[in-house]
């Protein structure tokens, strides 16, 4: 366990000094990340200004629901995003087996040999975002705080589960490079107010593909309008990441070369 431990370390810090030799490109690839994904909480303000809303949440309330948001996703890309694009890369290419050689888990090599140092500026941007609008919506409570926290890192396992079945379909649908168009589709509904979709929406994004856990619920936690039911949706966030790290794994097992 330590040994894995100081090995991740070792490329954190390699990925850092990398950063640092290429400064104007650590900078502008940030800076894109952080505009790219700027859009909706500008849409959002434009709702509200132009008077339509989503019933039952002030603006401040929801732009904080997409400020978390940007902030688990720019932690999942600096952590576990890198998984898709270098296993898909690795398939196509044929070059998987230089993963396999290694003398460590060919998952914990591509997490960490391949931090991204690009989701800073994104999570930089949620922060900020983050910290207005709480303090918009009024005080938050310590309690609140602790909650948001559980909640927010069950949406981070979420996201890494999602990576890693992105990842483990592209052994099989190589030549498809919409797979995570597909996936980035369902994380959508994690971006608004839960209440607002049908709900058998709601069912599934809190239970099946809980992605409402990605911003709505950890928000919710800071706004106080959760209830005791809500921490079960942590189970199905754990069971999917469980079910990522499987499927992954055993994926690996039918790679055949290249095209997978």
């Amino acid at each position: 366990m330590m040994s894995h431990v100081k090995i991740y370390l070792t490329c954190l810090r390699t990925s850092f000094s990398q950063a640092a030799a290429y400064r104007a490109d650590f900078l502008m690839s940030n800076l894109i990340t952080l505009l790219s994904n700027i859009l909706f909480p500008l849409a959002t303000i434009l709702i509200y200004t132009n008077g339509a809303e989503f019933t039952g949440w002030s603006m401040w309330e929801v732009l904080l629901i997409q400020s978390v948001f940007s902030m688990s996703s720019g932690v999942a890309t600096m952590v576990c995003s890198s998984i898709l694009w270098v296993t898909m890369d690795h398939v196509r290419q044929g070059s998987f087996e230089t993963v396999l050689l290694k003398p460590i888990s060919p998952l914990f090599f591509i997490l960490s040999a391949h931090f991204d140092t690009s989701g800073i500026g994104l999570f930089a941007g949620g922060l900020t975002l983050t910290i207005i609008s709480s303090v918009h919506v009024g005080v938050v409570a310590f309690g609140n705080v602790v909650q948001f926290l559980i909640l927010f890192l069950a949406g981070l396992i979420v996201l890494c589960g999602l990576d890693l079945v992105m990842a483990a379909i592209s052994f099989r649908w190589v030549g498809n490079s919409r797979i995570p168009e597909i996936f980035d589709s369902m994380k959508e509904f994690g971006k608004y107010p839960l209440v607002i979709f049908p709900k058998g929406v709601r069912i599934v994004a809190s239970f099946v593909i809980p992605v409402a856990m990605v911003g709505f619920f950890p928000a919710s936690a800071l706004l106080g309008k959760i209830g005791a039911w809500t921490f079960l949706s942590v189970i199905p966030c754990v069971l999917f990441l469980i079910f990522g790290v499987w499927i992954y794994n055993r994926m690996i097992k039918l790679y055949e070369g290249v095209g997978g």
